[in-house]
This record gives structure tokens, sequence and C-alpha cells, in this order.
């Protein structure tokens, strides 16, 4: 919260200081900003300027893509998506914010009065380069490293880091303190949201080693408030709480609670908090995208409304007499955040994948089912971490999915995932036959046309891919005749319009991607201005920036009918400025001011600019010609070239040739002095 209200203050007063130009107020701190500047550029001792190079290339483009696609993919193979998304949006978000919203507004030159010395791209504040560099490093911090010690002295190297690029920008001329000051706040506000909200660490910890991000740790914190609950609403007295099963388990933390002196040495406990329901939602919707809603895919909205719905699936099981965990409720330990469900805890038993399957066994696998069709309810999602075997008995557990009224081709699902859960430890052909006994051919014909796809728990899919045997084949070839697989696929209006509106977001994304990855290219760094006419001074010094030398800076004198102003681009070296054509397309007319440009083959002409040569060129191909105009004077050329024209738009040859206006940089010179009161200056050298 100390970061977002930093930020915001800083944001508003840039936007009332800055947003008018370069006057009052905005004069004076730009007049204290270069002197800072100033005085770290007069550090002249031997290697101070290589050792400032060498840090800001630390902090260059190229160097914070390398960072980036490097954390990226390292999230990818740690396979922590949702992180990844995390450092991918906060990246693409304050790339947005700083480029396309608060730069063009605030429309801040670079620094006056001395010699850049180090690449930039763009306007000045906020520092686009810094605050690219930050959530880099805090995407490393918190994707990668593990909360704790670690991470604590990785937030100081990454600070000393930041402040060392920093303090080379400012020394080689590039950047002023309030650009680094405002950049680096809104970065680092806007990473801390994005990584708090929706990857917060005690949800979604960084760990190696220790199972998956659904799975919570239950010491410390968390450990006591379960240890208080229990006692305060259930009136259980906790010795000890250990993780248990967790390899079977992706939407829940189960934990086994060691009871002091009650009825049970045990009882079962399943921790929900909120990053499981937002898990249900993204898995609900991913198969609704897929499949369309099966039956009951409505995604909870609250975590209390999650655990309600599993505790009361496990009295009505308990109330039909099923084999499953006797509920002893739910407790509360963070109100709409964190529920802990207790059952019985069933001592001794083994999961089905580990366990001896008998006759014995495969007939009480079938018959659950049968009890289950007569209760009218439907487990859906039976698998081998959820069925155990004690004392040759089998046991159901984890009911979270458990239906009520299902219909018939839920109820056959189950029959099917229980016949194959049951032929993974003995052979289709046993289970069949016990099979038969208490189901008809036609039941398990339709149990077998049912079972397919996303049907079958994505556990049972990978054990049975792991044997190396096609179950389901096997099953089918014992049927007296193949069934017609029935059909998963569900159409509806909402489905159609999520899939339509898919189409738009990736749309969104790429266009982030290209943004957010690629932002260092020499096209990709618009000043988002909406024209550049030859009294707008702002974007006008910044161009006489770009190059030092050049006795003119383009402009726009004005736009005949028919043509747009497209785009602008400046960085150290160039400028570039680009004209649409309602006939010829954009860009038409595509303006670059350089240090110096390649005239060969240009026929000389007049220049209406004093001390200016102008050339022309003209190439034509087919029934189209393109025209190039170059002007060259003192430390500088502009050319302009025109796309390819048919005779028939020859108009457009002579609007395109008077587009072009030149500022000079004595008057540039003289505007800035108007500004300031003689406080600033364009270039080095020359002080009031």
């Amino acid at each position: 919260m100390g970061w977002l209200a930093a930020a915001a203050v800083l944001v508003v007063l840039s936007v009332v200081v800055f947003a008018g130009g370069l006057r009052s107020v905005a004069v004076s701190v730009t007049v204290a900003d270069d002197a800072v500047v100033r005085w770290l550029a007069g550090w002249q001792g031997p290697g101070v300027v290589a050792a400032m190079q060498l840090l800001a290339a630390l902090g260059s483009w190229m160097a914070i893509t390398v960072v980036l696609w490097g954390l990226l993919l390292a999230l990818l193979i740690l396979r922590r998506l949702r992180h990844l998304l995390v450092v991918l949006a906060v990246w693409i978000v304050q790339g947005l914010l700083l480029q396309y919203l608060l730069g063009p507004v605030l429309s801040r030159p670079r620094p006056f009065g001395v010699e850049p010395r180090a690449d930039w791209t763009g306007w000045a504040m906020p520092s686009e380069q810094m605050a690219a560099l930050v959530v880099a490093l805090l995407g490393i911090l918190y994707a990668v490293v593990p909360e704790g010690r670690w991470r604590q002295r990785g937030k100081w190297v990454a600070g000393a880091l930041v402040v060392l690029v920093a303090v080379a920008h400012l020394g080689l001329g590039v950047e002023a303190p309030t650009d680094v000051l405002v950049g680096v706040v809104v970065a680092v506000a806007v990473a801390l949201l994005g990584f708090r909200l929706f990857v917060p660490s005690e949800s979604f910890p960084v760990a190696y080693g220790q199972g998956r991000s659904a799975h919570l740790d239950v010491t410390g914190p968390r450990g006591r408030a379960i240890r208080e609950a229990l006692q305060d609403q259930l009136g259980l007295e906790v010795e000890d709480i250990e993780p248990f099963g967790l390899a079977g388990s992706a939407g829940s933390t189960p934990l086994r609670i060691r009871i002091r002196g009650g009825p049970t040495t045990h009882v079962f406990g399943k921790l929900y908090a909120r990053n499981h329901l937002r898990a249900d939602r993204w898995y609900k919707l991913g198969r609704e995208l897929m499949y369309g809603r099966l039956e009951d895919e409505k995604p909870f909205h609250s975590v209390r409304r999650l655990v309600q719905q599993e505790d009361y699936a496990l009295h009505k099981m308990h109330l039909a007499g099923l084999p499953t965990p006797k509920p002893y409720g739910f407790v509360e330990l963070t109100p709409e955040r964190e529920y802990l469900l207790v059952t019985e805890f069933f001592e001794h038993a083994i999961e089905l994948g580990d366990a001896v399957v008998d006759d014995h066994v495969i007939d009480d696998g079938l018959a659950l089912i049968r009890s289950l069709w007569h209760a009218g309810l439907a487990h859906r999602d039976i698998k081998p971490a959820n069925l155990l075997v004690r004392d040759g008995r089998l046991l159901l557990i984890d009911v979270a999915f458990t239906q009520a009224r299902p219909s018939p081709w839920r109820q056959a699902v189950d029959l099917a995932n229980m016949m194959l859960c049951l032929a993974l430890r003995s052979d289709p052909e046993r289970v069949y036959r016990r099979a038969v006994r208490q189901f008809s051919s036609a039941e398990i014909d339709e149990a077998f046309a049912a079972a397919r796809g996303l049907a079958l728990p994505s556990q049972l899919r990978r054990m049975i891919r792991d044997q190396g045997r096609d179950l389901h084949g096997e099953f089918l070839d014992l049927l007296p005749v193949r069934p017609r697989p029935i059909a998963i696929q569900r159409w509806s209006l909402r489905r159609v319009g999520l899939l339509l509106l898919m189409v738009p977001s990736a749309l969104l994304i790429a266009l982030g991607f290209r943004l957010a990855l690629i932002n260092n290219d020499a096209g990709t760094t618009p000043l988002s201005i909406a024209s550049l006419s030859c009294h707008e001074l702002e974007p006008l010094w910044l161009e006489a920036q770009s190059v030092p030398t050049a006795a003119l800076v383009p402009c726009v004198r004005s736009l005949p009918q028919g043509w747009t102003f497209g785009a602008a681009n400046v960085r150290n070296g160039w400028s570039k400025l680009t004209l649409d054509h309602d006939r010829i397309g954009a860009p038409a007319l595509v303006v670059r001011l350089t240090r110096t440009c390649d005239t060969t083959g240009a026929t000389a002409q007049r220049s209406d600019e004093p001390s200016a040569q102008g050339f022309v060129r003209a190439v034509t191909s087919g029934s189209a010609t393109a025209t190039t105009w170059y002007t060259l004077f003192p430390g500088g050329c502009v050319t302009a070239r025109l796309g390819a024209v048919r005779p028939a738009d020859a108009a457009v040859v002579s609007d395109a040739a008077s587009i072009v206006g030149f500022a000079t940089r004595q008057a540039l010179q003289q505007a800035l002095d108007q500004r300031s009161n003689g406080r600033l200056q364009l270039d080095p050298g020359r002080r009031a």
C-alpha cells in the first residue's frame, strides 16, 4: 500500500507539473534536475565514464530483454504458469502505462545542456528503461527466489543494481532524477500489486521439491490458526498436523491431524484457500471452452461455498450408508479466505493403485457404484487416489465433485471409471466377468460408450498410459457389440461467446508480447503524439537532442486534404515521423533526421532553407514512381521518402514536397531561453 500511495502521489504531481509542457514549476524542476545531471556528468576521473557505460549496458534494453526471456523460459521449465502470466501482465501493464499514457501527457525532453553518452528512446519521463529493469528484477525475486532470507538478500542486491544503473544514466546525461524516480516507483507499485493480488506467497509459494503450489504450508501462523480453530469450533485438541496424500490432490491441501483425548487418534483435514477457488474457476472455464458445460460446471463464488458443498456431499454419502469418511464439519480459519474440512481418517488404508485387488475388492467397487445409483448420487471423480483398500474392503474418499440427481450419462461414466481403476491392478476380463453379475450388458455398454476423453480423470488416464495398455479398448473387445461413442461436446450461446471472446484476447496478448518483448527495436519507440507541427516545442526539442549537431529539425508545416499524421519516433542518433494518405496508404511519407545520408544518384535542386542543399531521387517501377527528397545542412540531413505513386496521383507528389518544414536550432534555443528565463540551454557549453 505504501508503494501504491507513493506511485499515485508521484503520478498526480508529475501530471500537474509537466502536463502543460515546459512552463512555470516544470521549468524550476527541470533546472534542479539538470544541475544534478551536469554535476554527475562532470565526473571525469580515470575510468569513470567507462564504468558508467558498463553499468548502463547492464540496464540496456538488450540486457533487460535477455533477462526477461531467460526468466520466462525458467518459469516455463519450472511449470510456474501463474507466475509466468503475472510477470507478462505486469510487464505489459507498466509498458502501456508509462509509454502510451504518461509519456505523451508529460512530454518531457531529455536533460538539457549535457552531451548524451548512452542510448535512449522516446520521452524522458517516466523512465521506461529503469521501469523495465525494475520489473525484470522483481519478477526474478517473486517468481524464482523462495520467500525468506534469500529473497530479502536479493532485494538489497536488486536495489543496489537499480541505484547504480540510475546513477550511470544520470552521469551519462540521458535521464534526470525525477524521470528515474517516477519510473521506478510506478514499476515497483505495479509489480507488487500484480504479485500480491494474483500469486501471493502464502497461496503460491516459490519452493523447490516441495509439491504443488496448491499445497499450502501448515506450519507457523497457519498451523497455529488450525489448532485454535479446531479447539474453539469443534472442540478438538490437536497434537500434530502433517501433510498427507499430496500426490493425489491438486485442488486442496490434505492433512492428517493427530487428536489428543478424542474418540479417534487421527482425523483427516482438507484445507481450502482462495487459490483453490481460483483453480476451480480456471479448470471449469477450460472445460467449458473445450467441451461446453457437461453437467454441474458452474464455478463457486467463494471459498465458503466450496467447502460447504463438500461437507454437504459427505453428509449425503454418510446418510446413504456408503463407505465414505464420517463428516465432522468444517472450521473457519480466515473469513472468506481459508477453511478446513474435517472428516474421519481411514487408518491403515492404502490406495487402490498399491493394493491387492481380488474378487472381493472388485465386487466391493462395483457394488459401491450400484449403491451410488440407488442413492441418486454420482461421485464424478472415480480414480485410484480416491479409492482406498483396508482389510480387503474398498473405501471411497474425496467427494467434492459429488452430484445429486445426476444424468444417466454421468452415472455410466462412474461405472466405467470404476471398472478401469479395478483393471489397473487385475485385468479387464476378470473385472468384466464380475461386472455382469451386478450390471446388465446394456448398462456396461453405455458406460464404455460414455467414458472417453475428459470424462476420465487425469490421474486415471496417466496411469493407463504408464502401463502401456489400452484398457478401454480391451474392455470394448469384451463387449458383445462395440457401442457407438457418446459425444461429450455441448454447444451453447455462452460457449460460442466465450470462444469468440478468446480471439480479441489472443490478439491483445500477442500485441502485448510484441510491445513488451520487442520494445528495444528501433522501429517501436513511438512518442504517441497526435501531430508534430512546427510550433510544438517539446517534441522539437527532443528531436534536436536526438542529433545534437543538426542545425535544422523536421516538422509538419500543414496537412493537405487526404493526409493524416501517422507517428513519430525519436531516439539517440535519429528521429522519424510518418504521414498517411487516404489513397497511397500508411505510411505514405517517411521523414528521417540523421547525421548523414547518401545522396548518390540524386539530382540537385533548390532548397528553401538557407545554408541547406536539396536533392531529389525518383525510382520508377512499372507505372509507379517512388520519390525521395534530401535536405543536407550543417550537422545533419533529412530524407523524405514518398511511396510509389501512379501518374493519376501526381498531385500527391506536389503535396508531399510541401508538407515538411524545418525549425532551426537557433530558434529552438531562443524559445528555450524565453521559457526558462535563460536558465536552460539546449546544448552543452553555453551558459547564461
